[in-house]
This record gives structure tokens, sequence and C-alpha cells, in this order.
């Protein structure tokens, strides 16, 4: 149930057709049962003032790799939707590069749940944590 069905080609195949303004964004390190690791290289405009990765920053990158893992779950559906993130920011975090790693907590019918540990690169502590849900688009059934 938790084999992914989408690899990352094709999950970048489907942000090209639509989220084009998305492509760029991440690279995808990794699609596994369950999982899926992202990274970004941050830039000038994603640090505020004290030289640290901004908030917004750091909870777009959340929501974009649980995306990504329920997009890996359930295939290319563009209409799924959060509908809840909760983040904690637990250290500042090294500008440079950030990992996401996304893991699925509870697969249901019309929900997503899952939790998404960030650290800088090359370190092993988590500068952040966010549950994420994702709600499902109805089938109509």
């Amino acid at each position: 149930m938790n084999q992914p069905v989408l690899t990352p080609e094709q999950i970048d195949d489907f942000l090209k057709e639509h989220f084009p303004e998305a492509v760029g964004f991440v690279e995808i390190d990794s699609v596994e049962p369950g999982a899926v690791t992202i990274r970004l290289a941050t830039k000038p405009h994603h640090l505020r003032p004290g030289g640290t990765i901004s908030g917004p920053t750091l909870m777009a990158l959340a929501d974009t790799a649980m995306y990504f893992l329920v997009l890996s779950l359930v295939g290319p559906v563009a209409l799924a939707v959060t509908s809840n993130l909760n983040i904690n920011f637990l250290r500042k975090p090294t500008p440079g590069t950030l990992l996401a790693q996304a893991t699925l907590l509870k697969r249901g019918r019309q929900l997503v749940v899952g939790q998404v540990h960030l650290r800088s690169e090359g370190e092993e502590a988590p500068v952040a944590h966010a549950t994420v849900t994702y709600a499902l688009p109805s089938t109509g059934a």
C-alpha cells in the first residue's frame, strides 16, 4: 500500500505540466516506500535578517516534501491540498543546503498524514519538525 507509484522523474514531469512556476525550487533525492527526501540549495532571498534561513522557506520546504510524498503514494493528483501544517523550529539552520525527509504516518481515503524532518546538509540534528495533513480530492463515491 505504501509502495511508490511515481518515480522522482515522474514527479518532476508532473510539476512541469501542472506547476511550472515551482520547477527548480527543490531537487528530489529519493522516493522510497512511505518516504521522500528532497533538498533545497538556499539562496540569499531565503535568508532573513541575522543570516538565518527564514521560517516561510522552512514551511514551504516541509509542505513541498509532503506534497511529493502524497504524489508518490496516490499518483498525479493536482488537487490534493494541504489541510494542516504544524511546524516546530528547533534550531537555527545553517545557510546552504537543507534536506527534508517526509515520512508517512497514516494514509486514509480522504487524508494523508505525515511528518517532515528538516536539517542542514552535513548535520544530523534537525532544524525543524513538521506534521502535515493533505486532503485528497473526492472521488465522488
